[in-house]
């Protein structure tokens, strides 16, 4: 598998987050993703932006478009240098949330992408990585 170019974009703001939606967007289009797998992958990136934003006290995305035999994905990495999360695993639960939410944000968007990774820890930022496929393709 080979990753083409890296754009990396910030967010600061909730201007921003848009930012990210419409390009991540733009990559799911250009990949051949379908509009149900195009609306997926924007809205699981849409719930790790805020979460950057909110609970990171900002910081940037990566988008990638890796290549495996039968097409592209998109691959996306979020980071921040924010407090880290304590208990993945409780995050990860429905249900949980640290502000006024559903609590769906992490978990939710683990199950919109076939590839999830987060690393974290109290005291040293979090980076959450996510990869899409369009039907038919799957990364190596």
């Amino acid at each position: 598998m080979t990753t083409a170019a890296v754009t990396t974009l910030p967010i600061t703001s909730d201007m921003e987050i848009a930012g990210v939606r419409q390009a991540v967007r733009e990559a799911a289009v250009a990949a051949g993703f379908s509009l149900v797998e195009q609306t997926k992958l924007v809205t699981a990136a849409s719930e790790l932006a805020r979460n950057t934003l909110v609970h990171g006290g900002g910081g940037q995305m990566e988008i990638a478009m890796p290549e495996a035999p039968g097409g592209r994905g998109v691959r996306l990495r979020f980071s921040d240098q924010g407090p880290g999360i304590a208990d993945v695993e409780t995050a990860l639960s429905d249900g949980y949330t640290t502000g006024h939410g559903l609590g769906l944000g992490l978990g939710g968007a683990r199950r919109l992408v076939q590839e999830f990774a987060i690393e974290t820890g109290a005291g040293r930022g979090t980076t959450v990585t996510v990869t899409a496929w369009p039907r038919g393709v799957r990364g190596a």
